[in-house]
């Protein structure tokens, strides 16, 4: 008996300290953690400075305008010449070297093909003395087959008068008749004083003086 009460107290003890124990166990395992500091703000963000807005784009630069061309004028001059020939010559420097000396360096000639019976002789420029296979200008305007579509300017020199036309047509139209309808004329203006007659037409011949025509005519012979 005295055995058995030694024991029990002892093994309550013993139980008694295994529920303490058991009992802090199960305490921290249910208890919160500790709490730390608390955690640090995040950084506030910098602003940052506002992007300038895009650049509106600028339109390209327009291309510098297309200069106008001026139209090539052209040419035709036939000199009635006092030896019995006529001279057919399409070139204006060809033209007043021979009212100059009487002579022109490239030739091409008809003999007994003018309306008479003249002979013809076509100035031609040195281009058109090299390829002799080619009508040059001066032929074709004598024959009737050059086209004109542009300015216009030619001289006839007969019996010791300028005959001065600014269009095509009207020179044609005195090819074939031999005669101008409509003229105005100043007599002595021409480079040695001869009488020139101005053709005019349906269209200018209300207009006056033919400013543009005489004018033309003045700087080609470099007269006043």
């Amino acid at each position: 008996m005295s055995a058995n009460k030694r024991i029990l107290p002892y093994a309550l003890t013993s139980a008694l300290a295994l529920g303490l124990m058991s009992g802090c166990a199960t305490q921290n395992s249910t208890a919160k953690a500790p709490e730390g500091k608390p955690a640090a703000a995040a950084p506030a963000a910098v602003a940052q400075p506002a992007a300038a807005p895009a650049a509106a784009p600028q339109p390209a630069a327009a291309a510098p305008a297309a200069q106008p061309v001026e139209a090539v004028t052209a040419t035709y001059f036939l000199v009635y010449h006092e030896n019995g020939r006529i001279y057919p010559i399409a070139d204006a420097q060809n033209y007043l070297a021979f009212l100059e000396n009487g002579e022109l360096i490239y030739t091409r000639s008809r003999i007994g093909a003018g309306p008479e019976g003249e002979t013809l002789v076509f100035g031609i420029d040195k281009k058109e003395a090299d390829d002799l296979a080619k009508w040059s200008k001066a032929e074709l305007f004598y024959d009737g087959k050059m086209e004109v579509t542009g300015p216009f300017y030619g001289e006839v020199l007969r019996d010791g008068r300028f005959y001065v036309f600014g269009e095509w047509a009207d020179f044609k139209d005195y090819l074939a008749h031999k005669e101008i309808t409509f003229t105005f004329t100043e007599v002595g203006t021409g480079p040695k004083g001869e009488t020139v007659i101005y053709a005019l037409n349906k269209k200018t011949k209300d207009e006056g003086r033919p400013v543009a025509l005489v004018e033309a005519f003045k700087k080609l012979h470099q007269v006043k």
